[in-house]
């Protein structure tokens, strides 16, 4: 049987947190029992996310969103207090890892995006961002089709580039900001979860396509692959549940 402590020292050689400035701790959140036997990942930490993890008896919840966030406010009051009181009520542990799971060169939300979407070659370009190469050049619109159906989300494509998709940048997430990068690097389109109102001006005029495939839908698959590792490390369940969110 796992122990807390000994899955947590694995968590953090592999994702070595230390090496981010992030804007949440990272690592154990809210601690559980010692023995763990179930781990149950899932995007976001929410009521209904832990209500569900609850029902599949889960010891250690692992997830990308967690708590205590910089500028939030700090009272465990409202919402936070009705979701850290089933956490303590049923003794399981909350775990978040955000920046370095979206950074992990094999069990990353980037790296792992790539392999859903059958990217040649993906490597980091600079930061956050990945590029690689399609495996067939698409065009935007069957591109657009592409990610809708691994994706299972309707994205949003803005902006004008070449009639061809080959080269593609990436970062899962509310990574819109990221799109001048992706612009200097020369890339046909760029991919993060998210949009803000500049992300439009920005991709018609430099001449690239953006897709916006959605935070939640970008960032599913990092802690499965972090999950699953997991399981196989230490031969504990591992379950993914899925809350879909629409942004």
């Amino acid at each position: 049987m796992a122990t807390r402590n000994d899955i947590l020292q694995t968590l953090n050689q592999w994702l070595t947190p230390e090496n981010f400035q992030d804007y949440c701790p990272n690592g154990l959140q809210v601690e559980g029992r010692d023995e763990i036997t179930t781990i149950v990942s899932g995007v976001t930490a929410s009521q209904a996310f832990i209500d569900a993890a609850v029902e599949a008896g889960a010891d250690m919840i692992l997830v990308h969103h967690g708590y205590f966030w910089k500028g939030e406010p700090q009272p465990v009051t409202g919402m936070k207090k009705a979701r850290i009181k089933t956490l303590l009520a049923h003794d399981i542990s909350l775990v978040a890892y955000h920046l370095p799971l979206d950074d992990h060169p094999e069990y990353g939300n980037n790296r792992q995006l790539a392999e859903v979407l059958g990217i040649r070659d993906p490597r980091p370009m600079g930061g956050l961002v990945w590029e690689g190469e399609l495996a067939e050049p698409m065009t935007p619109e069957a591109f657009a089709g592409f990610l809708q159906e691994r994706l299972n989300r309707q994205p949003l494509h803005v902006g004008a580039g070449p009639e061809q998709i080959r080269r593609v940048a990436w970062c899962t997430g509310a990574a819109q900001g990221f799109l001048p990068s992706a612009v200097e690097a020369g890339v046909d389109a760029y991919i993060s979860g998210e949009a803000s109102e500049p992300t439009t001006h920005t991709a018609r005029e430099c001449g690239i396509h953006y897709f916006g495939a959605g935070h939640h839908a970008t960032e599913r698959y990092g802690v499965q692959a972090l999950g699953r590792a997991l399981a196989e490390t230490f031969g504990v369940s591992h379950q993914f549940i899925d809350c879909d969110n629409p942004v």
